[in-house]
């Protein structure tokens, strides 16, 4: 899927600009490490869209912590996890 087709679903905010990140090829910690470190250069507004070999378990405490609101879908060669931070 695009990462548009997200939007507008499970909460993701319907209009909201976006960034993609393909961390499949990444080894641990890098994707871990590039998405917060991504997330610290949005604004609040713009969705994170991040794709995955695997979901990010270890990402989704420091997601809760930093605010944000999030969701994963496995796909069949990938897992992607959309990120935003609420209204």
């Amino acid at each position: 899927m695009e990462p548009e087709s997200y939007l507008g679903t499970d909460g993701v905010p319907e209009d909201a600009p976006f960034e993609r990140i393909d961390a499949v090829e990444l080894p641990p910690p890098e994707p871990l490490t590039k998405m917060l470190e991504t997330l610290a250069e949005l604004d609040d507004r713009t969705v994170l869209v991040q794709s995955n070999d695997r979901a990010p378990q270890h990402l989704y405490p420091k997601l809760e912590e930093r605010g944000y609101d999030y969701v994963t879908h496995d796909e069949s060669d990938r897992t992607v996890t959309v990120i935003w931070k609420p209204d």
